[in-house]
């Protein structure tokens, strides 16, 4: 079968498509025939090498890929699912190895499964699971309660745009920051307050509450320079690993949604959503598994809205 992944850690030129042995399902398992597979930030760190010291103990190729979606087509043997081979599904992968999203046939714990949004297509559908679940993550280590007020960076971004929705889903009072050219996105997308980006976003925010906001989530990464905007005792949740040091008691929140890789049930609510209308998904452009190169590309260029989804 076809995956695309590294012999040797590079730039976008450095994926390939490798034929490798089709995997098949154990105890626990499912597999997937892999029709859309999401391209995330953190793909790159397995294609340029930052994950080399993970990945020694592992042979070529070296695989990405945090999430899919495709056709059920295997059961393992003893799993007890309501899925039935033949359904449309989605899924969070945790790559190690040559096991990765950007892969035509994938095998995860069925735990890590649901069935795909009624009425989305593989690529639409393949933009949810990993940013999806880090959202919710983020959201329920702060558990923050309806009407208390969250601020979101980098929230036109997949993870900042999805935390925007289910916080108001949730009830919660959100401002966001934006760039002129995403103004209006995030404010379809619910915030209820836009600000404008920039490294003085604590001060902008501080201005619409003076208290500070009960809890943050730092989509774009700017780390202590959003401390400022978060209350006496508030919450303040981080995807890269940041751990502080912290002040005025704010409690720092690393997200690795590694710890969420088989919470079905969230992800199962998340699809639930999406048909309720409350969250939307988002495709910025498709490649054949072959272009995976030019999908890199594009995704550190920047500027990108939606997501880039590699296709099989």
């Amino acid at each position: 079968m076809r995956v695309v992944g590294v012999i040797e850690y590079g730039g976008p030129e450095a994926l390939q498509v490798v034929e490798i042995p089709e995997p098949h399902a154990g105890p626990g398992e499912v597999r997937i025939r892999v029709h859309a597979a999401t391209v995330n930030p953190t793909d790159t760190f397995t294609r340029n090498g930052s994950r080399a010291k993970l990945l020694e103990q592992f042979p070529p190729p070296y695989v990405p890929g945090m999430d899919v979606a495709g056709v059920l087509d295997e059961v393992g043997p003893d799993v007890r699912t309501e899925l039935v081979v033949g359904d449309d599904v989605m899924a969070i992968v945790l790559p190690s190895g040559s096991h990765g999203g950007y892969s035509e046939r994938l095998v995860v714990p069925v735990e890590s499964v649901a069935r795909t949004p009624a009425g989305a297509s593989y690529a639409e559908a393949s933009t949810l699971p990993m940013n999806g679940l880090t959202a919710r993550m983020a959201l329920d280590m702060l558990g923050l309660r309806p009407g208390q007020a969250l601020a979101v960076t980098g929230a036109a971004g997949s993870f900042g745009g999805y935390v925007v929705q289910l916080a108001k889903a949730d009830g919660l009072r959100v401002l966001a920051d934006a760039s002129p050219a995403d103004e209006e996105l995030v404010k379809a997308l619910g915030a209820d307050v836009v600000l404008p980006r920039g490294d003085d976003i604590a001060e902008r925010m501080r201005a619409v509450e003076p208290s500070g906001v009960d809890g943050l989530a730092d989509g774009s990464v700017q780390n202590e320079l959003l401390l400022a905007a978060v209350r006496d005792g508030g919450g303040f949740a981080t995807v890269r690993g940041w751990k502080g040091p912290s002040e005025r008691g704010i409690t720092i929140h690393p997200v690795f949604v590694r710890e969420y890789g088989k919470e079905q049930a969230k992800l199962d609510r998340l699809r639930q959503q999406v048909e309720e209308g409350a969250v939307s998904l988002r495709v910025a452009r498709t490649f054949p598994a072959h272009e995976a190169g030019e999908a890199h590309r594009t995704l550190e260029a920047g500027g990108t809205r939606g997501r880039l989804v590699i296709e099989f």
